[in-house]
């Protein structure tokens, strides 16, 4: 049974009860790091079209999806606090960085949006030194009168990048009636879960900069943030989170 994460620092003993694999990776290949903003976007179109287009396959007079008293009147991104993800990387940035987007309709409520985690200090120190940025996508879709249990596992695996993408997937047990965490090595990882109706998703994308007070070209790569695996652990813990807060 799974119990939140008391340290997130210790993912490596959490982690092992937290996420179950049993998918196999694909063969590797493509660019190590990718612009966050990209990659959520991308995975949102992809997603929303298979999402939307749900309501409209199932047969009039179907049963209704248990909505397990999930809401979406507003707009939920303000009041996400990524307490883990905040303690395992950096804090929220307060400012938005996309103006979030907010669907009400009689089949469909849906919202979307991306948070910026702090800014490191050597972003804004002197001198010449590379520095990473983190970001948090958050969705959050609610099927009130189709079941998109049929969609959510046939987008198992996929991504912005395609079908054929270079992913991992791993179930994740104890999380609604369905969920598993996608990581790629290009430094972007996400937890997808389904409970009844309610299908939400949260993502992480790093990606590094080189700060240059004189325009000087880096020698090096600079450091490789794209694996993400030590912070699923606080990725359960800020959906489980995200979760409760949207129950009334």
């Amino acid at each position: 049974m799974i119990s939140e994460p008391e340290m997130v620092g210790e993912f490596g003993a959490v982690g092992a009860g937290e996420v179950v694999g049993d998918f196999d990776r694909k063969p590797t290949g493509g660019p190590r790091t990718r612009r966050p903003w990209l990659w959520a976007l991308g995975g949102a179109v992809v997603a929303s079209a298979v999402w939307a287009g749900a309501v409209y396959l199932h047969p009039f007079g179907a049963r209704k999806p248990d909505m397990h008293g999930y809401r979406l009147e507003e707009d939920p991104c303000p009041t996400v606090r990524l307490r883990a993800i905040g303690a395992a990387i950096a804090p929220k940035d307060e400012t938005p960085r996309l103006k979030p987007e907010l669907l009400n309709d009689p089949a469909l409520d849906r919202a979307e949006c991306f948070i910026s985690l702090r800014s490191p200090a050597a972003k804004k120190s002197l001198g010449n030194r590379w520095y990473t940025d983190y970001s948090v996508g958050i969705t959050v879709a609610l099927h009130k009168r189709s079941d998109p249990t049929a969609e959510f596992e046939a987008m198992r695996g996929v991504t912005d990048a395609g079908v054929d993408a270079d992913v991992k997937v791993e179930k994740v047990p104890n999380l609604g009636d369905s969920a598993y965490a996608l990581t790629q090595d290009d430094g972007t990882a996400e937890l997808r879960v389904l409970e009844g109706g309610a299908v939400l998703s949260l993502s992480l994308a790093s990606y590094t900069q080189y700060n240059s007070d004189e325009g000087e070209v880096p020698s090096d790569e600079g450091p490789d943030t794209s694996d993400l695996s030590p912070y699923q652990s606080a990725m359960i813990s800020d959906m489980r989170d995200l979760m409760r807060s949207l129950k009334r």
